[in-house]
């Protein structure tokens, strides 16, 4: 016969095992696959392609996170924008065509329109996040003002394409118009996307993290628990070292070129990226960047990288490229 204080106890073990049963503990969180040498790994084909812009559209103010009806509807508005654009150019809204006013690449006398480029057609989803802006240092999601030297930089710049100087040579003319490096700043850094061609190629080694960019032809190199060389030595892309911090690979580039001019930095930019594996197909990529000359505070977002297919294809920019030298004759009249 069982005692009263024995009862108590079976009775008690019982509801322990009956509570654990009913909530099971959570499940262990996603780990990275490792490299054949133990680093986490970020290989493979990645796209940033995303209709969610840079710098955040002032109707979201403060908000970060668009609700899944707002995503829904921007991605509906792209694909109605390529529709749109596959339509014979007799069915083209006149004005449209006229004034080239919608997304800067409209009718068939503006260039591309929507269906000849692939910025992607979906929002930015970082993990389950659908996102209103890349850029997320700042409460309303703009960049900082520019500085003083920064504003005369940019203006320089400008005065330069107003007056014609720009085609007195081909080194006054853009990046991506010389194919030197990709248009904006998708090769980087920071990596961003653009109108087209948002594909990259992750290949490690235990020394170096290497990766292509589709647009133009360039690829990085980042020298792992390595030390920057010369400051008077600037390189496109800049130089890059990383190093790993449990599972993100953290890099720092400096001494870029000032052509590069980024949103109207300097030479003197410094870049921080980090790359983390957060499920089998993403890569969270945060930045960070830090010219004092050039911005009133440091800055920067973070975005998505998705598993794509590949292969990645030569992007031969100069092939048939016409354009170049007909703008240089241009400049001589």
């Amino acid at each position: 016969m069982k005692t009263p204080a024995l009862l108590a106890v079976l009775l008690g073990a019982a509801a322990l095992v009956s509570s654990s049963m009913a909530q099971p503990s959570p499940p262990a969180a996603w780990k990275p696959p490792r490299t054949a040498f133990g680093q986490p790994d970020l290989q493979g084909l990645w796209t940033n392609a995303t209709i969610t812009p840079l710098e955040r559209p002032a109707k979201y103010a403060e908000r970060l996170v668009l609700t899944p009806q707002e995503a829904a509807a921007a991605e509906g508005d792209r694909d109605k924008e390529v529709a749109n654009g596959l339509k014979p150019s007799t069915d083209l809204d006149k004005k449209e065509i006229a004034t080239c006013e919608v997304k800067g690449f409209s009718g068939v006398d503006c260039g591309y329109n929507a269906f000849w480029v692939d910025p992607g057609t979906k929002v930015m989803r970082v993990g389950t996040e659908a996102r209103t802006s890349i850029v997320t240092s700042t409460p309303d999601g703009k960049i900082p003002p520019l500085t003083a030297a920064g504003q005369a930089r940019v203006a320089q710049r400008a005065k330069l394409r107003a007056t014609g100087k720009a085609f007195d040579g081909p080194e006054f003319l853009s990046l991506g118009e010389r194919c030197i490096l990709s248009f904006s700043s998708s090769a980087g850094p920071p990596m961003l996307p653009l109108l087209y061609n948002n594909n990259y190629q992750i290949v490690q080694t235990p020394d170096a993290v290497a990766i292509e960019v589709e647009m133009v032809h360039d690829t990085r190199v980042i020298r792992l628990n390595a030390q920057h060389g010369p400051a008077n030595i600037h390189q496109w892309m800049g130089d890059s070292i990383g190093h790993w911090e449990g599972d993100t690979l953290v890099v720092e580039t400096v001494h870029l070129r000032p052509e590069q001019a980024f949103r109207g930095a300097s030479g003197d930019v410094k870049v921080i990226e980090r790359f983390t594996r957060i499920g089998p197909r993403q890569i969270k990529y945060d930045f960070t960047i830090e010219d004092p000359s050039s911005f009133t505070r440091p800055w920067g977002g973070e975005l998505a990288m998705t598993a794509t297919k590949g292969p990645l294809y030569e992007y031969a920019c100069h092939e048939g490229n016409h354009a170049l030298e007909n703008m240089l004759r241009l400049g001589d009249k």
